[in-house]
């Protein structure tokens, strides 16, 4: 009887460890006075790394985009996919732009168009995937417009086909460029101005 007395063991309620009952009442003594349970995720850590511990992994922290405040934990999931300034890029014109700003970036972006190579007609850029599914196999393209030519004429002409995106690819590096040079223009102006406003 003695012997089975000696096997029966118990759990520490500090650390969940299971303890011989011979020595449990020395082990929780020393789990006491040593550990903490986390009272958020219930991980047992030393006394002195409790506040190290809680700051670590569940003080609230500020998303350094858009500032909103989050546990840790969630901070990589939201800067992915949930943060309204994340950096997402257009899909007409792969412009980088924050996530809230996307929707009316691409309503506009959108709604630019581009000539198609295969039918001579221009097309609206958020139009482009349906009208090159359809006007590819030549088909439904009489419907769609009048103008159109066939693939056999356009080739004897020898009309060069570029890929779908490289005109937009170009429209939007003319833009960027010019934007730029009249973004340099006028701060030049306004250096000039202010260094003749500062002359006696």
């Amino acid at each position: 009887m003695s012997v089975a007395s000696d096997q029966a063991t118990s759990i520490c309620s500090y650390c969940d460890r299971v303890i011989p009952c011979s020595n449990l009442d020395l082990h929780v003594a020393h789990c006491s006075r040593k550990l903490e349970k986390c009272k958020i995720c219930g991980d047992v850590v030393p006394k002195k790394h409790a506040e190290e511990h809680f700051l670590s992994t569940h003080a609230p922290v500020a998303c350094s985009l858009c500032s909103e405040t989050m546990e840790r934990e969630v901070l990589g999931v939201h800067k992915g996919e949930n943060c309204p300034q994340r950096i997402v890029t257009c899909e007409y014109c792969e412009f980088p732009l924050p996530a809230i700003d996307l929707f009316k970036h691409q309503e506009v972006c959108g709604n630019r168009t581009e000539l198609c190579h295969m039918c001579s007609r221009y097309i609206r850029l958020h139009e482009r995937d349906v009208h090159e599914s359809r006007c590819n196999g030549g088909t439904n393209v009489i419907a769609e417009s009048s103008s159109n030519t066939s693939l056999a004429e356009r080739d004897r002409h020898g009309a060069p086909r570029r890929q779908p995106h490289e005109a937009s690819r170009k429209r939007l590096l003319f833009t960027i460029a010019i934007t730029g040079v009249a973004v340099l223009f006028g701060s030049l102006l306004y250096q000039k101005k202010t260094e003749d406003s500062q002359m006696p």
